[in-house]
């Protein structure tokens, strides 16, 4: 994949992923995104499987990797289109569409899987009582949410102003309180999703084409009657040159963003957009009436909410920019970074040496191939601090420690891994940490 060097347009730039919905938990948020690592670059949305990536401070973000393939899940369902996840009783909630036909959950017992089927059978169907009848309706895009007195609500649909659909979801999440409610909203086209802020409901949405497929929004005191249309949320996204838009809106750590998709990576790899496209975020506010003040699309916009703790285990897959890298499946059941060749780079953003570090560590792996792991400070040819030469362990995915000392270095800086050496691929890196 391609390289960048701004931050948060897009994050996790070597995926080409879309169709973001967040799911804040503890102090993490995580973003469940349709996998268009595996669509055809050119012909159509295949996308059977779900990647999450998480954040706790909005810079520097960690690769889970496919957190559900549906094929692999269950028996009725190939594709899982837009996914949007939520927890209750200390489970996990995923909801996706298979394409545009039905819609299914699965449920885990962790943020980042695996999901299980739990009905081997979609959850909403065309037949499910109140959904039809509707003109030429796509049955998907769910979005979930729980209100303040405990009811959730499910939120779908596409293609049609009449074409909104909602419905009361029981406790166990998995079954439906009654039938299927139709809702209305002005050139709705796809997206659905919905918020809460101040006491009032905010329900969001990716308008038609005719309507340069913004981002428009509805607010009302209840969540499925009385919403009345209140106006543009953001306009079409730079860079994704007037194609499908889809978005959602979140709170986290007191702050509240817009994450959304656009086809900048493509662009500047080259290659068609139209099937490839990344993710991006932005930070917006309300003004004093709750209107939301239009998102203003930026290069690096959000900030970081605190500096990132280097003298814990950090996990390699976490990081705000990249050149080249690749990840892959680890056999610790996380990810790890592979596929690195001479000159690719990792951006660790805003990391805090506090008095100093002495000493660098990284799990490393390789199949006879030796490497140099050279950490600088603010550039990817910035200060060297130190160079960590790591050999052979015997496998990619035999395990063993890589150290050096470092230069010591005090307070925080962007550290930048830029990897070094000879051959068609260098060693694999699962995790490091300092010592101070």
């Amino acid at each position: 994949m391609t390289s960048t060097s701004s931050a948060d347009y897009p994050i996790v730039s070597h995926r080409y992923l879309a169709d973001p919905s967040c799911l804040v938990a503890k102090d993490r948020v995580y973003v469940y995104c349709s996998n268009d690592d595996e669509s055809p670059l050119q012909g159509s949305y295949n996308i059977p499987n779900v990647v999450c990536v998480s954040s706790s401070d909005m810079k520097n973000w960690t690769d889970h990797g496919s957190v559900f393939r549906a094929e692999d899940a269950t028996t009725w369902a190939k594709k899982t289109w837009a996914p949007a996840a939520i927890e209750r009783d200390g489970k996990y909630f995923l909801y996706f569409g298979n394409g545009g036909a039905n819609i299914g959950v699965a449920v885990s017992d962790s943020p980042t899987g695996p999901f299980t089927d739990p009905l081997g059978k979609p959850l909403i169907t065309h037949d499910t009582p109140g959904v039809q009848p509707a003109r030429n309706m796509w049955l998907f895009d769910p979005g979930v949410f729980i209100d303040d007195d405990g009811q959730a609500y499910i939120y779908f649909g596409g293609n049609g102003d009449d074409n909104v659909r909602v419905a009361k979801l029981n406790r166990d999440m998995i079954s439906l309180d009654g039938d299927v409610i139709k809702m209305n909203a002005p050139n709705f086209f796809e997206a659905a999703w919905v918020f809460k802020h101040n006491g009032k409901y905010y329900f969001t949405y990716s308008t038609t084409p005719r309507a340069q497929m913004r981002i428009d929004y509805m607010t009302g005191d209840h969540p499925i009657e009385g919403l009345e249309y209140r106006g543009i949320v953001g306009d079409q996204p730079p860079l994704n040159f007037g194609d499908n838009n889809h978005a959602a809106q979140f709170k986290f750590k007191d702050h509240w963003y817009h994450v959304y998709h656009n086809r900048v990576v493509a662009k500047e790899a080259e290659i068609p957009t139209g099937f490839r496209r990344n993710i991006a975020f932005e930070e917006f506010t309300f003004d004093d009436q709750g209107n939301i003040e239009k998102v203003t699309y930026t290069e690096d916009g959000v900030k970081q909410h605190t500096p990132l703790d280097p003298f814990k285990r950090v996990e390699a897959e976490t990081f705000q920019s990249q050149q080249g890298v690749e990840t892959e499946v680890c056999d610790d059941g996380g990810m790890n970074l592979s596929d690195l060749s001479n000159g690719d780079w990792i951006k660790v953003a805003g990391v805090d040496f506090g008095d100093g570090a002495s000493n660098f560590n990284a799990s490393v792996a390789s199949e006879g191939a030796e490497g140099v792991i050279e950490l600088r400070l603010d550039a990817p040819d910035g200060e060297l601090i130190g160079s960590c030469e790591v050999g052979e362990t015997g496998g990619w995915q035999s395990w063993k420690e890589a150290a050096c000392e470092l230069k010591n270095t005090e307070g925080v800086h962007d550290l930048y891994f830029v990897f070094k050496g000879t051959g068609d691929r260098l060693p694999n890196v699962d995790y490091w940490q300092l010592a101070p």
